[in-house]
């Protein structure tokens, strides 16, 4: 019997479980409680792992319970064990009625508010039982969930090369940035306009930092211009609303155009951005097989991005 298959024999999902809780909670009492049950019992399952293993997975101290180097690692990998069995009973509940699934999805709040609300809405009305969580965030929030296994799949703007090598992305399309201003701005009523017109005005944009803050200084750059003075740096809800009063100017990927809300008060104004599209692509984790329903989400976000392209 190889060393793998002795300890395969010893060690259980249940003990596992209680470890990943024991660490989730910091301390074996908490965890006892979570799991209902006694504080002896959560003490020999982590001693049994222990035993298994040959090695202390738990340093113990006054302020609470923290993994070993041995503890780290076998919760990262008791992670990808709990998810791919989590996954299987996805698979299993969707062969056994294509209509009933879930999935998890990460996006940019400028991707998740009009390009995945919409891909939903259109497999929620073929699929009426199929149920989404979307978590509408930053870029790095989303990739560290896909990583952690909280979400299925991101949905994002690829600005600079993926550096994980877990990681693979299937393009969509290349989505550039837009000029925004309010229905009510003068700009709007301009047939032709150019960027250093706009360096006076008041603007509003993301943190020179953030992903897309690169994109719009990049945009200016390109034009021989320094990125003007900002009134607000901010998110894109806040900037939204501001830009909305006709006062303030933005820039925004494309695709938040394309899926506008009936309430949105801002249209794109006609100044080209050559040097600002970045692909938008679905973001997986290599070696985790998609659900049943992450696959059919892909297709139809395939579908949807195909006029998109063109444009």
């Amino acid at each position: 019997m190889d060393e793998a298959e002795r300890i395969e024999r010893r060690i259980s999902l249940h003990d596992m479980r209680v470890f990943m809780s024991v660490l989730q909670a910091g301390s074996m009492g908490q965890a006892a409680k979570r799991l209902a049950t006694s504080q002896p019992a959560i003490s020999r399952s982590i001693a049994q792992l222990e035993g298994a293993l040959g090695v202390r997975l738990l340093d113990r101290s006054s302020q609470g319970i923290e993994p070993t180097a041995y503890g780290r690692a076998l919760v990262k990998r008791g992670l990808v064990v709990f998810d791919e069995l989590a996954q299987a009973v996805k698979d299993i509940n969707f062969l056994s009625d294509p209509t009933l699934g879930e999935l998890r999805i990460a996006a940019p709040i400028a991707v998740a508010g009009g390009f995945v609300s919409s891909i939903i809405d259109r497999l929620a009305r073929r699929y009426p039982r199929l149920a989404f969580q979307v978590l509408a965030t930053d870029t790095a929030t989303a990739y560290r969930a896909l990583v952690e296994r909280s979400v299925d799949i991101v949905v994002a703007h690829v600005i600079e090369p993926i550096a994980k090598e877990d990681m693979n992305a299937e393009v969509l399309l290349h989505d550039p940035h837009v000029v925004v201003a309010g229905v009510q701005s003068p700009w709007i009523r301009r047939r032709r306009i150019s960027l250093v017109d706009l360096v006076n005005q008041p603007w509003a944009l993301p943190a020179p930092d953030a992903p897309y803050g690169s994109v719009v200084s990049e945009a200016f750059r390109a034009h021989g211009l320094d990125v003007p003075r900002t009134v607000v740096t901010s998110t894109l809800p806040v900037r939204s609303a501001l830009v909305s009063t006709g006062r303030y100017l933005t820039m925004v990927p494309r695709v938040v155009l394309q899926f506008s809300t009936k309430d949105q008060m801002f249209k794109g104004l006609p100044i080209a951005l050559p040097t600002t599209p970045r692909p938008l692509a679905i973001v997986t984790l290599k070696n985790r097989a998609l659900t049943p329903t992450a696959e059919l989400f892909t297709e139809y976000a395939r579908n949807v991005a195909k006029p998109l392209a063109r444009e």
